[in-house]
């Protein structure tokens, strides 16, 4: 792997990975040729995915991690966070859908779009200290690109918590993606597994265009991708139009940031807070090795970046000492290939140094009470459900 990191499977989980690799995977990565379920018009006609990755940067090595399988049986699962219970709770894509609303609203861009959908599929599971998986909430929207771009998957993109009541974004919703009456927005789930919708953000998007938008890449009802929770609020990024925005638990939306007038385009995924915002972009296709980075946004709205030289970075984290870390999906690929992500961790001189290589298309990444990293691993494709998993990173320094 180029650095010290050490992966430490048992027997089964080993065979559990290959099995999935040599009997599921391959048509898994037949199809997974785009990475459109994530923000959906970044890249139009992305060739396959590749098997075999070509090597990555060279970077400092780390300190010892051992990467372990932790819960198995997710379906395309993306942000992930722990809750008051000691639960780690996963946002998942889902299955995707069938229908269509062609004819009945804006639709996305070919050939990323139209889009088909369903108002159930998408789900939100529990994962309890022994990596078991139970169902939250199964009822919620779930989407996917035309045919001709892998049906790759939307649905859930992210959970947060104030207190002890559980809150969601939704990325796969809205006419623009198959899903009638129901837009993309933030939803509060309730005890009994039954939710409610606190704000529309397919709406106050359409009501507050961003600066520059671009037209070639544009989702009608935004491709929301990562959320957290700050002193009783909650702050989300939306990556296709370039937005950090504000949603209190009562429902009101006020933009924090509009990325896009002073970036453009560079498609902004995660999102941690630790004093200020910090968020990562993925950037547009072909991957340019070294070209995304880390931005600090103050709850003002400034905006300055704080490290380069990444790689489509789709999560950002804090450890208890106050150390970043960024997840990279792939590198050193012009396109997303499985077995090149990495983990990161960002020093404040800038320099990056590798914690954990070889993961498989992970999409997110949460420290957990243990001070140990989770990680959604297998977090994007097409309907294939049951593949993704969480990888947890056991850092020794």
């Amino acid at each position: 792997m180029g650095t010290k990191t050490t992966i430490e499977l048992n027997r089964s989980h080993a065979e559990r990975r290959k099995g999935l690799q040599m009997n599921n995977f391959k048509n898994y990565l037949r199809v997974a040729s785009k990475i459109a379920t994530i923000f959906p018009a970044v890249v139009l006609m992305v060739p396959p995915l590749v098997e075999r990755a070509a090597a990555a940067g060279p970077l400092p090595e780390s300190a010892s991690a051992t990467v372990s399988v932790f819960a198995t049986g997710l379906n395309n699962p993306r942000g992930l966070k722990f809750g008051p219970d000691g639960n780690l709770y996963v946002a998942e894509g889902g299955a995707g859908g069938s229908g269509s609303t062609v004819g009945q609203c804006e639709q996305v861009v070919p050939p990323v779009g139209p889009y088909t959908g369903s108002p159930i599929g998408g789900r939100i599971s529990k994962i309890d200290s022994n990596g078991l998986r139970t169902t939250v909430v199964d009822t919620l929207p779930s989407s996917q690109t035309s045919p001709s771009q892998g049906s790759l998957v939307s649905g859930v993109a992210d959970v947060a918590f104030i207190g002890n009541t559980l809150y969601a974004v939704l990325a796969g919703a809205g006419c623009s993606h198959g899903v009638l009456g129901v837009p993309n927005g933030i939803i509060r789930v309730n005890a009994d597994g039954t939710w409610s919708l606190i704000a529309d953000l397919s709406a106050f998007q359409q009501a507050n265009p961003v600066e520059n938008p671009e037209p070639d890449d544009f989702e009608p009802d935004g491709t929301w991708y990562s959320m957290v929770a700050v002193r009783g609020d909650l702050y989300a990024v939306e990556p296709n139009h370039g937005e950090l925005d504000k949603i209190t638990p009562e429902g009101q939306i006020t933009r924090v940031v509009d990325i896009s007038a002073s970036q453009g385009h560079i498609v902004p995924t995660s999102v941690a807070y630790h004093g200020n915002f910090y968020v990562g972009n993925l950037n547009t296709f072909p991957i340019e090795e070294g070209s995304s980075k880390l931005y600090k946004i103050t709850p003002s709205g400034e905006i300055e970046i704080v490290a380069e030289g990444l790689t489509t970075v789709l999560g950002v984290a804090f450890d208890a000492r106050g150390r970043m870390y960024a997840l990279e999906n792939t590198t050193g690929n012009l396109f997303p290939t499985p077995g090149t992500g990495r983990v990161l961790r960002v020093h404040r001189s800038g320099v990056l140094e590798i914690i954990a290589s070889d993961l498989t298309l992970p999409t997110a990444m949460t420290f957990g009470p243990d001070g140990n990293l989770y990680v959604s691993n297998v977090g994007f494709g097409p309907p294939v459900t049951g593949l993704g998993q969480v990888l947890k990173i056991e850092v020794t320094d």
